[in-house]
């Protein structure tokens, strides 16, 4: 907390709310993905393809709502842009996750049923890369 204390208040404030609202789009968001995860897995799509495709869902959400309410300050008026960047950033929050989730299934597969080992995975991976995103998104591609 000592690098947010010597931050502005109003500054410190801003960056408190954007993230609390990053948060709740990225609920929203996580929420859909592992929704869309389980129905596709319980379809019986191989976990790779079926976290691929709820991942990707959730990010569509979350650019959406990010770029309207999150960052809406720094509005680009190149959406485009924004949407190839912030696919960029996802891209890479999705190798990330998947590397995770896939690590971790197998581990989580020798205490509960294998079936739903990718769920503990899925919860891990994306408590992880949620500051990736954050912190890359903030910086990079909706700069104020």
């Amino acid at each position: 907390m000592k690098t947010l204390a010597i931050l502005p208040t109003s500054l410190s404030k801003q960056e408190a709310t954007r993230f609390t609202r990053f948060l709740t789009v990225g609920a929203v968001g996580t929420l859909l993905d592992f929704s869309i995860l389980t129905l596709l897995k319980l379809a019986g799509l191989p976990t790779l393809f079926a976290n691929s495709i709820s991942f990707t869902a959730g990010l569509l959400n979350n650019f959406t709502w990010n770029r309207l309410w999150t960052f809406g300050d720094a509005l680009n008026p190149d959406w485009r842009k924004q949407f190839a960047q912030f696919t960029l950033v996802s891209l890479v929050g999705l190798i990330l996750n998947n590397l995770i989730v896939l690590s971790l299934e197998g581990i989580f597969s020798l205490w509960i049923d294998a079936q739903w080992a990718y769920l503990p995975a899925k919860v891990i991976a994306t408590g992880m890369v949620v500051f990736w995103n954050y912190f890359a998104n903030r910086t990079w591609t909706f700069k104020s």
